[in-house]
């Protein structure tokens, strides 16, 4: 009984170490955030087991700071073992999956592969539309990012459809002030902008 109430009270410490890495990350300061991730992983590793989704999270954290701190190959290394972790747990069709590989095309698309992100961008977005249907932030989520690597790869009509979609869709749950609206508004800018041009 000891034990189980000891592992529970260890998992939810390594879950606060994670969570205040996040806000750490969030304020800027990527080694305080990097020194928390590390310590959460090894918590939770210890207390769940190395394949456990809380590892996968406190994995997947990591590899953000590690991206933010530009180790963009250690970023890619943590990315696809929190996949592996959580398409083992999950299967291969899980909103947590589908986060994990959103993670993977963003840093495969940092570094310059842009085929390889495209296809981890379209693995998420399909994911995330059988999960929730067509019209939800996070489908919106995967096809704005989608279309940076379609602008990136040369498709401007691809990008601008990718833009578009994503924009209807977050007009439906953001006001039109919202920051996320005005990311996605510059994007679709920028690539109409390219189209004129040409």
């Amino acid at each position: 009984m000891e034990i189980s109430r000891y592992s529970r009270i260890h998992a939810d410490v390594a879950r606060d170490v994670n969570n205040f890495g996040s806000v750490l990350e969030d304020l800027g300061d990527f080694q305080g955030a990097k020194t928390c991730c590390e310590r959460a992983l090894k918590m939770a590793k210890t207390t769940c087991g190395p394949d456990h989704p809380n590892v996968a999270t406190a994995t997947s954290n990591l590899g953000s700071v590690l991206n933010a701190l530009g180790d963009f190959k250690g970023a890619k290394e943590h990315y696809e073992q929190a996949l592996k972790i959580n398409e083992a747990a999950y299967g291969l069709n899980h909103p947590a999956v589908a986060i994990s590989v959103n993670n993977l095309g963003y840093v495969l698309n940092t570094l310059g592969d842009f085929q390889g992100a495209k296809v981890y961008y379209e693995r998420a977005l399909k994911i995330a539309k059988t999960a929730y249907g067509p019209d939800h932030p996070d489908v919106a989520k995967y096809v704005n990012n989608l279309g940076g690597v379609l602008k990136d790869l040369g498709d401007l009509q691809g990008a601008k459809a990718c833009y578009e979609r994503a924009l209807t869709i977050f007009s439906i749950f953001l006001g039109e002030n919202h920051p996320t609206i005005i990311i996605v508004k510059k994007n679709l800018e920028a690539v109409n902008k390219e189209i004129n041009d040409k």
